[in-house]
């Protein structure tokens, strides 16, 4: 089942054009950024609202079609970062241009989907140029 044009937008607008993984803005990207399905559609995730996130691609293709990762400091496996569900500020921090996870899911998905590699925090560093960073 694809996402209708008009829940796209919804999606789109309700993240403020911003991935809702990492928070890096689209405006700024050479790629377009994605309706991601929280819960995967091949784990029967359905195309509602309700289950759909605004995902860069990184995030996105990073993700795939994961909702259990592992904390690093613990070794445990925790379940993804759900934006329909979790509250970012009570996971994830700003540190200069990082984000550091604060909980066993904040900081699995800091790995697991790579939102400090370097291209990302010269985008964020490019962000605060525009007014865009921090969010």
């Amino acid at each position: 089942m694809s996402v209708s044009g008009e829940t796209a937008r919804l999606v789109r607008q309700r993240a403020a054009d911003r991935c809702e993984y990492c928070l890096m803005h689209q405006s700024l990207q050479g790629a377009t950024f994605h309706v991601e399905h929280v819960v995967p559609r091949a784990k029967d995730g359905p195309s509602t609202a309700e289950n759909l996130a605004w995902s860069c691609p990184g995030c996105n293709l990073h993700k795939s079609d994961r909702t259990m990762v592992v904390d690093p400091q613990t070794g445990s496996g925790v379940p993804l970062f759900n934006p329909r569900n979790d509250i970012w500020q009570e996971h994830f921090s700003i540190r200069d241009f990082e984000i550091v996870g604060l909980t066993e899911i904040g900081r699995a998905a800091v790995v697991s989907l790579d939102f400090n590699h370097a291209r990302r925090i010269q985008i964020r560093k490019a962000e605060t140029l525009f007014g865009l960073f921090p969010p």
